[in-house]
Parts: structure tokens; C-alpha cells; sequence
């Protein structure tokens, strides 16, 4: 099964795509977390990542669609994958060729977002200053929210109140995962 989670910066994609995998038996993979590697490396591309990142904006398209591509190539992601943070744009909708069959959505407040990510933030990750946070999350709104209307429209879009517990928060997915299993038989 292969699986996109979305959602604003702090609304626990991350937490639940780490249980979905071990309860899925599928990888996770975080585009956030392969950027944060590239970032530390002392090459041109790692410090054009690092500045990118820092001050709040996205790695353009064309280079994003094509370092996940590369990565859900390895035998690891054969069988599927839960991927976290892409497609971010209509544009990598678009150039994005290795196909989903769900996309969840941890709908949670920007306010509630905030809340989460002033708690996390002895995490000591250059990219969450306040400005870069804010700067992400109305990006999220402008270029990402085209997207889960585009995933909406094709009828693979499941919404979930990310506000609730981890634990509830997953059961409902689950939930929504199963009922998608029993229409694909």
C-alpha cells in the first residue's frame, strides 16, 4: 500500500506514520527528514538545502520530485510506503509517477500547530524558528491545500481531525485504511 500523509508543520504526520509502519509492516519515509540529511552534508546541494530550509521556504519541485523518486526506488519501498511531506504542490502532483492509493490528512488548526511546535522546539532544529514555522505554514496553505483538493477530487483523500488523541487519530485512520482494503478486493 502506498500511502501520503499531509498536513500542516506539527500536525503529527511523523508520529503516525512511524505507528502505521510498524502496524502496516510498510517504511516510513519523511522528505523533512531526507532534506534535514542532505542539509548537515558539506556539499552544494546540502547548503543550498540548509538555506532553503532556514529561512521557511520549500525545495523547488523539479529537485524535490527527484530526490523522493531516487529514494522510493531502493528495494526497501517495493512492497509500498508511508511518505510524509510530498507531494507539497500541484506541480510535483503532477510530476510525481509512482502512484497512491491513499492520502490522509491531519487536518489541525495553524493556531494548534503553533502550540505543538512551541512545545517541540527544544528539538534544536534550525528550521523552527517562529518565522520559518510561519513562513511553512502559509505556504501550506497557498501551494498544498490544491493538492488535497486534487486528491479529494480523484476520490483518495481521507481527512481526519488531528486535534483529537494519538490514539484516536490512529484508530481512525486504521479504520479509513481498512474500509479502503475491503473496496479494492
Amino acid at each position: 500500500m502506498k500511502i501520503i500523509l499531509v498536513g500542516i508543520q506539527g500536525a503529527g504526520k511523523s508520529t503516525q506514520g512511524n505507528l502505521l509502519s510498524k502496524k502496516l509492516n510498510i517504511p516510513y519515509l519523511s522528505t523533512g527528514h531526507i532534506f534535514r540529511v542532505l542539509a548537515r552534508e558539506k556539499t552544494p546541494l546540502g547548503r543550498y538545502i540548509k538555506e532553503t530550509m532556514n529561512a521557511g521556504y520549500l525545495i523547488p519541485d523539479k529537485k524535490t520530485v527527484e530526490i523522493v523518486s531516487d529514494y522510493l526506488k531502493r528495494d526497501t519501498y517495493g512492497n509500498g510506503y508511508i511518505l510524509d511531506g510530498f507531494p507539497r504542490t500541484l506541480e510535483q502532483v503532477k510530476m510525481f509517477k509512482n502512484g497512491v492509493d491513499k492520502v490522509i490528512y491531519l487536518k489541525v488548526s495553524d493556531k494548534e500547530a503553533l502550540w505543538r511546535l512551541s512545545y517541540r522546539n527544544g528539538s534544536g532544529r534550525e528550521d523552527e524558528t517562529l518565522i520559518a514555522i510561519r513562513k511553512r505554514i502559509e505556504l501550506f496553505h497557498r501551494l498544498t491545500e490544491p493538492v488535497l483538493d486534487y486528491y479529494r477530487k480523484i476520490g483518495i483523500l481521507v481527512e481526519i481531525d488531528g486535534e483529537k488523541s494519538i490514539e484516536e487519530i490512529f484508530k481512525e485512520i486504521l479504520k479509513n485504511l481498512q474500509r479502503h482494503k475491503r473496496i479494492e478486493k
